[in-house]
């Protein structure tokens, strides 16, 4: 792959699912590059198309209902175009996920050394002493402790934390180039959590993988990654490096995340301090949204914002904004 061309691009990528009542755009359009080695956050409040968007990465969105439509560029080859067959072979090999709910997620009649000896077996072709030994190490690098022991027990026996080390080890057995962590320290204490944020961290940094980070938490965000993008409603509305995203958000819907986000020392009798709510209900991605997706619930909204879709145009150096009141700051001499 040339030096040039990101790791993964995604052009106008469009999740759709048929219903009853009409067809659910759960992704309509978005567009993301990630570049080897860096991490994309994907933020955003329930229900608004990250992780259908995570899942369609990896072509595990159900057909029917589901139909993934777009291109997912993966090293330049399109995922969207392979077999089933041939995305077995990329999927957990050089793509791997870290799902949210790992008892979910993991076999419960399954041993874990037996999962991950799978894993191993499958894709790197090796022999059952090999696949012992290579799960053992795993294990080891993700912090559990007498890690050989732990082979013979089930995910019942083990903590969430634990569960979620396993999960990572998993994922990261074949050393992928791309690893896509769905709220991977959702319903764990925040002690566990800050220990799996670490060992993400230095983990990418030992085996150089990119990650595309799917949160509603944007402490995790600050902690963990480069560039974030903002999704409402099946759409992108903002993206960003993340220091610049924090300094100066553009779209009123991230200035409502941002304002949202509790802060240390703040009094509950400081009205400066009092956490912002942002009013109304996201629309229904059953219809056919005309206009800004954020309109019925942004304050600066006017007729422009109801009849035409903003475009995602350029606000600052690296910052783009879908909002047609967003301030543009002029470029740096």
């Amino acid at each position: 792959m040339p030096d040039s061309l990101p790791l993964l691009e995604v052009v106008d990528l469009q999740t759709h699912f048929r219903t009853p009542d009409g067809i659910n755009r759960a992704v309509d359009g978005v567009s993301f590059t990630v570049k080897a080695g860096e991490t994309l956050a994907v933020v955003g409040e329930s229900g608004c198309g990250k992780s259908v968007t995570a899942m369609s990465l990896l072509r595990l969105v159900p057909e029917p209902p589901g139909k993934i439509a777009g291109r997912i560029l993966f090293q330049g080859r399109d995922l969207l175009a392979l077999t089933e067959r041939e995305m077995k072979a990329i999927r957990g090999k050089e793509l791997s996920m870290i799902f949210q709910e790992p008892m979910t997620s993991l076999n419960p009649v399954l041993t874990i050394g037996f999962q991950l000896r799978e894993t191993l077996r499958l894709h790197e072709k090796v022999d059952r002493r090999t696949a012992e030994r290579r799960a053992i190490e795993l294990l080891d690098l993700v912090g559990i402790p007498e890690s050989r022991r732990r082979m013979s027990e089930y995910p019942h026996q083990l903590s969430g934390g634990m569960r979620q080390r396993v999960m990572i080890a998993i994922a990261l057995a074949c050393s992928p180039k791309l690893l896509i962590a769905d709220e991977p320290t959702t319903a764990l204490d925040v002690t566990i959590q800050a220990q799996i944020l670490d060992l993400m961290t230095d983990l990418k940094r030992r085996i150089g993988a990119a990650i595309v980070l799917i949160t509603h938490d944007l402490g995790v965000v600050a902690e963990v990654a480069e560039r974030v993008m903002v999704m409402y409603a099946g759409r992108k509305v903002e993206e960003a490096p993340v220091a610049d995203l924090f300094r100066a958000p553009k779209h009123p819907y991230t200035q409502g995340l941002l304002g949202a986000v509790p802060r240390l020392g703040a009094s509950l009798l400081d009205a400066e301090s009092k956490l912002l709510e942002i009013p109304g209900v996201v629309p229904s991605l059953k219809q056919r949204i005309v206009g800004c997706v954020f309109a019925g619930r942004c304050p600066h909204a006017t007729d422009i914002c109801r009849e035409a879709m903003p475009a995602l145009d350029v606000k600052a150096p690296n910052h783009i904004a879908a909002c047609h009141h967003a301030a543009t700051e002029p470029a740096a001499a």
